[in-house]
């Protein structure tokens, strides 16, 4: 074991990873225009999402109060609910909605996450600093809202470039929980000392492990998780400013840091400083919601879909191929038990538009998943690692998610290969891509808000001048589902 008989009881300066995040996240931009304007679509896109979790009693029954009665007048709203809570379980509310049914944006790289979960914490945040402002000057806008996405998206990225949690068998959950914490901390006034601080405990917090994202116990708490960690940063923001004490070699203390207990003793490495990068290249998900490593796949399947739809008695085998890390998280056998199993399983997420010519939200629940062609085709499925992919993969310049689909008869036929290297939601793809996602937000609007809301947050989203200059407040209202 690790000596760490350390009698110096100094306390060391904070370590420079704390303080490089919170100069940061303390910083005023400015930030390039396509960066504006992809947290722009960001902000859509995730919030649509957040409505759409909305249709499912899985994700429902983990909403409101932490305990019955528990309101706050004055607090933050939660979209498409009548909630008005405190900050901390609005957070949790809104990031579990925002991830519930794994639709919102990824970011790909060493370790891969959803940047946009950290809105569960922003939104929550500005909401209540906003009401509590009341009708003067000194108000949140939407602009400070689109600001905070942008260095909460930065933070988490950058974080990932290079470093590989889910190696050690940590969640990428914990990135959201200190990029939110940091920004967090930023909107509510905190200094650099208070966000340091407040960044010190979310890493003294650790890592969740990642035993509910794999095989054999896939479960909710994936879609939940990011949820829990925006609402743990807003508190750990909270107790900050008021001037709670932080750790400044959380990371690095010798034996008990964070290096040594839980990253084998390596210290995070990084390829760039912090500016708008991880926004500018952030992936949305436009067509399905399915695990990132696979949307090109569901891509290729949807394009086999003609020709294999009447002939799955004749199918001798389905040839998958993938990048490393798509092999190593989705790459799947066996029964799927509910779910969230079946949305990080490649073989099941490519069965269903070979079989149906679609892939949506429902496709993962029970009623689909009964039907026996699914399973047929799965056990015929071979997965298997295309090293170019995994090179294109890792490329700072292609971030590329490439998969191939083929599938092969028994009378000694097949079908074309089909190699999709950039998803729809891919920046090369972006300008194709946006039409795709103001329709995807439209009709999540129209499922849960009445027409005159509909309307109002469309008018307020369409312009970024006009969605800039909008109290936060204001812009929660239209979201507010009395019913709901």
């Amino acid at each position: 074991m690790t000596d760490v008989s350390v009698r110096d009881a100094q306390r060391p300066r904070p370590d420079a990873v704390l303080s490089d995040m919170a100069a940061y996240a303390l910083s005023g931009g400015p930030f390039s225009e396509e960066a504006r304007e992809t947290a722009r679509l960001c902000l859509m896109d995730s919030l649509g999402c957040a409505l759409a979790a909305l249709e499912f009693p899985a994700c429902t029954k983990l909403l409101g109060p932490v305990v019955p009665g528990a309101v706050m007048t004055g607090g933050a709203r939660v979209p498409g609910t009548a909630y008005e809570l405190d900050p901390v379980q609005a957070a949790f509310n809104i990031g579990a909605m925002i991830r519930w049914l794994d639709f919102n944006d990824t970011f790909l790289a060493a370790e891969w996450g959803h940047p946009s979960d950290n809105l569960g914490a922003i939104l929550a945040v500005a909401d209540y600093l906003d009401r509590r402002a009341g009708d003067g000057d000194g108000g949140v806008t939407m602009d400070d809202v689109l600001t905070a996405m942008i260095k909460a998206h930065e933070i988490q990225g950058v974080m990932a470039l290079e470093n590989s949690f889910n190696r050690v068998g940590l969640d990428h959950v914990l990135l959201v929980r200190v990029a939110s914490t940091a920004v967090a901390a930023a909107m509510l006034g905190g200094g650099e000392e208070q966000v340091v601080n407040a960044l010190s405990n979310a890493w003294i917090d650790g890592g969740a492990l990642r035993t509910y994202r794999h095989a054999p116990n896939t479960g909710s708490r994936k879609s939940w998780a990011a949820g829990d960690a925006t609402g743990r940063a807003v508190r750990l923001a909270l107790m900050a400013l008021q001037g709670e004490m932080g750790y400044p070699s959380a990371l690095s203390a010798k034996g008990w840091g964070y290096y040594d207990v839980l990253f084998k003793s390596r210290p995070f490495s990084f390829s760039q400083p912090y500016g708008s990068y991880v926004m500018e290249n952030v992936l949305f998900k436009i067509s399905f919601p399915a695990e990132f490593h696979a949307q090109t796949a569901v891509e290729a399947a949807l394009e086999l879909h003609g020709a294999v739809k009447d002939r799955l008695d004749d199918v001798e085998r389905v040839v998958i191929e993938t990048q490393e890390a798509g092999s190593r998280i989705i790459d799947k056998t066996g029964p799927l038990d509910n779910p969230a199993d079946r949305d990080h399983c490649i073989q099941y997420m490519v069965a269903v538009p070979l079989i149906h010519g679609r892939l949506t939200a429902q496709d993962y629940e029970d009623e689909v998943a009964r039907d026996p062609r699914i399973d047929a085709l799965r056990d015929r499925m071979e997965v298997r690692e295309n090293p170019q992919f995994t090179v294109d993969y890792m490329d700072p310049d292609k971030r590329a998610i490439g998969n191939a689909v083929q599938v092969h008869f028994k009378a000694g036929t097949a079908t074309a290969r089909v190699e999709v290297a950039y998803p729809i939601g891919h920046r090369r793809r972006r300008s194709e891509a946006v039409p795709l996602l103001e329709e995807k937000f439209e009709r999540h609007l129209a499922a849960r808000l009445p027409k005159a809301q509909c309307e109002a947050v469309l008018n307020a989203c369409a312009s970024r001048d006009v969605l800039e200059a909008m109290r936060v407040r204001d812009f929660m209202d239209h979201w507010v589902v009395a019913d709901g």
